[in-house]
């Protein structure tokens, strides 16, 4: 056998190739894409493996070489094809429409083992006609950084993309907001759908119904395939959906205390996930101002601004999507974004009492313990994420028996109450194998450690100076354990 044959043979039995991929999105034509190759990078060297993922895709990730990640991913050697997706989007409240993706593409969709069909999406694989000038890459920084927002946010129950593999690629890149020349990579995202509010938006602005009817379909059938579109008023009932899912995804990122940074339409999924992540930022403390990203000067994608955002790209989205069906009317869709609120609090609500450990409180003693909860972060010197941790790490059911126990390590207890007294009144209530519950539910839903600024410049420090990958591994193993 020669060198060629055996690299084929090897290549042959790579599960990547042996998934079973659809062309749902390829199948509407190329009016909603351009068709791109990838870059052919110098080297390849694998930084990260999303393991956790591949079972969804129905892999054994002992059956998936580091190779196999590389020839699929940092080579591109397989007959997929590239599409570089075609939207315009509000950004920082500016219609822009020049965009689409300039440094990545669609790679593939493929059925979970769910029964959903998920994407391979690419960042940092070569310059596209979106590039406006740029090359078309991504930093290794960048791609370290997304795979440390995904997993986390991922840890935290938000229903966010995951981040597949990270490959260094060998070349140097120039940056304005890094120190150059700083090395570069591909990262490969798996997610629900990379169609976004501003993919519509781009319709919209061409004035195409006719396209934005075939891809609404097509969202409506693929993504919320419970609505049946022969029913009067379908294509409005799947925009309250979409209401109520940004609603709650909005919740998530205030419960997980994240903040996004950029939430411009172009960054908004038409399924309710979360992704692309840059200048993200986990809050060290409860400031509904923070701001994560160095150039939103005036704070709008604030961390407490991102409910408000969120509202206000549906609102957008309704010109986009009127008069696409005869049930989508600007009134009809002002009624379902009226709900957006009360889906929100709701959400929230839940959210933060799964962190306490408590799933059944009626509304009234929920909202008022979620109340306190705010308060005691927000006008004290608690740490956000550290108050999680700290009860995960010192719940006991004893606190139902003794409200002095409850945070005993406090310095100084004062800053605890009135938190403590209703969180003791309301353990009352629980019997003691119901405590052994909730005990295991704050151990579920908090992690030990939540990566803030400094935590991720220190495990990038030594990738830079030592090409040590360890404190990356650890940082990793922390968050899940």
């Amino acid at each position: 056998m020669t060198v060629s044959e055996s690299s084929q043979s090897h290549l042959s039995h790579n599960p990547f190739l042996n998934l079973e991929y659809e062309t749902a999105l390829e199948a509407l034509g190329d009016d909603y894409y351009d068709r791109v190759e990838a870059a052919d990078f110098p080297s390849h060297i694998l930084r990260f493996r999303g393991d956790r993922l591949l079972p969804k895709v129905g892999l054994d990730p002992k059956q998936v070489s580091d190779d196999h990640f590389i020839e699929y991913f940092g080579k591109f050697r397989s007959s997929s094809s590239c599409l570089a997706l075609r939207y315009h989007g509000y950004q920082f409240g500016e219609y822009n429409p020049r965009l689409g993706d300039g440094r990545g593409f669609l790679y593939g969709q493929v059925r979970g083992t769910d029964g959903k069909l998920y994407d391979f999406g690419t960042k940092g694989s070569g310059t596209t006609p979106y590039s406006r000038g740029g090359d078309g890459r991504l930093t290794l920084k960048g791609g370290v950084r997304e795979v440390i927002a995904s997993e986390t946010l991922a840890r935290l129950g938000v229903n966010t993309s995951g981040c597949l593999t990270v490959i260094e690629t060998g070349e140097q890149l120039w940056r304005g907001d890094e120190p150059s020349p700083t090395r570069s990579c591909v990262m490969v995202r798996l997610s629900q759908s990379h169609i976004r509010f501003g993919t519509f938006e781009r319709l919209h602005y061409l004035r195409r119904k006719d396209l934005s009817k075939t891809l609404l379909d097509h969202v409506i059938e693929v993504y919320y395939p419970h609505i049946d579109r022969r029913q009067a008023n379908a294509y409005l009932a799947f925009y309250r959906e979409l209401v109520e899912r940004t609603a709650k995804l909005a919740a998530q990122w205030m419960v997980a205390g994240f903040c996004h940074a950029v939430l411009n339409t172009d960054n908004m999924s038409i399924t309710g996930e979360s992704f692309d992540y840059g200048p993200y930022a986990f809050i060290p403390s409860y400031d509904p101002k923070f701001t994560a990203a160095y150039f939103d000067y005036y704070g709008r994608y604030s961390y407490g601004n991102q409910p408000l955002v969120c509202k206000l790209n549906l609102e957008l989205l309704q010109n986009p999507l009127a008069g696409v069906t005869p049930d989508l009317t600007p009134e009809s869709m002002s009624d379902a974004l009226k709900e957006f609120d009360r889906h929100y609090e709701q959400h929230y609500r839940q959210g933060m009492l799964h962190r306490l450990g408590l799933v059944d409180l009626s509304e009234n003693d929920g909202r008022e313990l979620v109340k306190l909860t705010v308060e005691l972060l927000q006008e004290n010197d608690v740490g956000y994420h550290d108050f999680f941790s700290q009860l995960r790490q010192q719940f006991s059911p004893q606190w139902r028996d003794d409200q002095e126990a409850i945070f005993a390590k406090a310095d100084p207890p004062q800053v605890l109450q009135p938190w403590t007294g209703v969180y003791h009144r309301t353990l009352q209530a629980y019997s003691n194998s119901e405590l052994t519950e909730i005990q295991a539910r704050i151990t579920a839903a908090n992690p030990n450690l939540i990566p803030v600024r400094p935590e991720i410049e220190a495990i990038w420090d030594p990738i830079t100076t030592a090409d040590d990958w360890q404190p990356f591994r650890d940082l990793l193993d922390r968050i899940w354990a």
